[in-house]
């Protein structure tokens, strides 16, 4: 499940099919799916009974399960930025924690927006690691909003295609009270798919 925020909180809530409804939240050409499942072993098979019987003598290990939801792999500590803040301390943040985005919360510490390197560097040069020429702009002058979040029980392939049509490279992650809870950023993904198998992403 899906929630659209912008500066006057949640506008959206909804499946992935209905985010093209949101005004501001603009899909690029769609990707399409791979057709077809892969069809269950027939229970008399000798391969299922084999499989069956080394799946008895495996030992649980339900941490690394396969993995499905945003909350198996979002970054947990998640980095934000206040809306108010001047832009050059935002890039310092995402400099300082080495991101390249971050969730943008409000005064009441709602998620309003995302901010980007790019948004940033669109009113602050940088020469040499040093910030020059900084126009007079807070976070919320730059940011982009309305910004898609997800449910914690997110597929993880409805939020990969989030990111390639909706062009964006992060998804917050906001839980029932509208807490911001996590981030799901296209590293953790790719973090996900190499080094945290069994995978059942494309099941």
């Amino acid at each position: 499940m899906f929630s659209v925020y912008g500066l006057s909180g949640p506008i959206f809530r909804g499946t992935f099919e209905r985010l093209s409804e949101v005004p501001g939240v603009f899909p690029s050409t769609a990707v399409q799916p791979i057709a077809g499942e892969e069809q269950p072993l027939p229970s008399s098979a000798p391969t299922a009974q084999a499989i069956g019987a080394y799946r008895e003598m495996l030992r649980a290990d339900h941490d690394r399960g396969p993995l499905y939801h945003a909350y198996q792999i979002m970054q947990r500590q998640v980095v934000s930025v206040a809306s108010d803040d001047a832009v050059e301390r935002a890039w310092r943040v995402l400099l300082g924690q080495r991101i390249h985005q971050a969730p943008v919360l409000d005064p009441g510490y709602r998620l309003v927006g995302i901010v980007s390197e790019r948004d940033l560097l669109t009113v602050l040069n940088v020469d040499e690691g040093r910030v020059r020429d900084v126009l007079t702009k807070r976070v919320s002058d730059v940011m982009s909003t309305p910004v898609v979040t997800a449910d914690p029980v997110t597929d993880i392939r409805r939020i990969a295609q989030v990111m390639l049509q909706h062009q964006v490279d992060g998804v917050p992650i906001v839980n029932e009270t509208e807490a911001l809870v996590g981030f799901v950023s296209r590293s953790d993904i790719l973090r996900a798919i190499i080094a945290d198998p069994p995978l059942s992403l494309w099941r």
